[in-house]
């Protein structure tokens, strides 16, 4: 009897510890999908906008800008919008962000549609787009323990993971099936669309304000703590070190990508 009961909480614990067990969470659930849906219209710009430079300038250092007016503001704000992730409201400061890049996607599709969009336009409105991204990055990441118990905490990490993955793996897909139907506007229009639900849901997220009994913490004051713990953490270096030897050699195939693909025989979108 005292086995069998065992056994018994040993089955519900397990199945308490269920990986879904954040989306049981009606905020982390709706921002999950919001995300999941706002990362396909990301992915379906990076699509557009390279597939569009080809036929602005179709040289090849032009539409390798595009990628890197991507990927260009996270190595150098990724630890600025960290310090200020930890300073300011992260809930009115990612509904900010939100707002600059919806703005910055409709103006693409604006210019696009009435036939006003340049080369170098291009790429300077797709450089406010990473922007956008490198600063909202570590907010966004913050902001998953202030709504998931601590218990639930390596599940939800996952499950962002998850979602990523999934916006990465059907999103290019379906920028290609709509850029060869509508034409890379229509991809900059959904995108700019994509952001809304992140926005409605950032929106009626009623955050509780945690009272802080030490000081305020400050801008520059926090840069040097980002520094110094980069500077010492092990394990960070080593990630640091295998992300930028990586990314560093496999961003120039996708930069390229576009190009490749349009010269190809019968290739297109």
């Amino acid at each position: 009897m005292v086995q069998s009961s065992a056994k018994n909480e040993m089955t519900a614990d397990a199945k308490d510890a269920s990986a879904w067990n954040p989306l049981k969470i009606p905020l982390f659930r709706a921002l999950w999908l919001a995300t999941i849906a706002s990362n396909i219209g990301t992915w379906m710009h990076d699509i557009g906008a390279g597939w569009l430079m080809t036929s602005l300038s179709p040289a090849p250092v032009m539409v390798a800008l595009v990628q890197t007016a991507t990927t260009l503001p996270i190595m150098f704000l990724a630890l600025p919008a960290g310090a200020l992730a930890d300073i300011i409201d992260r809930r009115r400061y990612l509904l900010v962000i939100q707002v600059w890049l919806a703005s910055v996607a409709a103006m693409l599709a604006v210019l696009t549609i009435v036939g006003a969009m340049t080369a170098w336009m291009l790429v300077a409105l797709t450089f406010a787009m990473g922007i956008g991204a490198a600063m909202m990055m570590p907010a966004w990441a913050a902001v998953t323990p202030e709504i998931v118990p601590r218990s639930e905490l390596q599940s939800a990490i996952a499950l962002n993971s998850m979602g990523m993955n999934v916006a990465r793996a059907i999103g290019p897909a379906i920028a290609g099936v709509i850029v060869s139907g509508a034409g890379a506007c229509a991809v900059f229009a959904l995108n700019a669309l994509s952001f809304l639900g992140v926005m409605a849901v950032l929106f009626v997220w009623k955050r509780e304000t945690v009272e802080m009994t030490l000081p305020a913490e400050r801008f520059f004051s926090a840069l040097r703590t980002g520094f110094r713990f980069a500077r010492h953490h092990g394990p960070l270096q080593g990630a640091v070190i295998r992300g930028t030897g990586f990314f560093l050699f496999a961003s120039a195939p996708w930069a390229l990508l576009p190009l490749i693909a349009k010269d190809l025989v019968g290739g297109g979108p």
